[in-house]
């Protein structure tokens, strides 16, 4: 059985840093294609970034803008989201997500991943 777990969320001044973590059991990450997708109140979920398996691929949201960067620790089996310069607008339960299809492209839609974790509270203050 796959389990994602998050952490790291909380409150931030926007401007400042965050990192976020995913621990993955049950699967190696690194045969995982994995993503990170937010939802704010009142808002469908979206994607904000993802990277490749086996390969050090990735792929970013447009509102990324260079602010955020995915990355993977194959011997920790664990995804993080480093979060730069956030904004207000950037406050979402942030949720990461796993699958184990192989895909060339970026994979932006909920329906493509089988496995989510629980979901992180990022507060982005002004």
């Amino acid at each position: 059985q796959v389990r994602l777990v998050e952490s790291g969320g909380g409150l931030v001044q926007a401007g400042g840093s965050l990192r976020l973590s995913c621990v993955v059991s049950g699967r190696t990450v690194s045969n995982l294609y994995m993503g990170w997708f937010r939802q704010a109140p009142g808002k469908e979920r979206e994607f904000v970034a993802s990277i490749r398996r086996r390969v050090v691929s990735t792929g970013y949201a447009d509102f990324v803008s260079g602010r955020f960067t995915i990355s993977r620790d194959d011997a920790k089996n664990t995804v993080y989201l480093q979060m730069n310069s956030p904004k207000t607008e950037d406050t979402a339960v942030y949720y990461c997500a796993g699958d184990g299809g192989i895909s060339s492209a970026t994979k932006t839609h909920v329906r493509e991943y089988d496995y989510w974790g629980q979901g992180t509270q990022v507060t982005v203050s002004s």
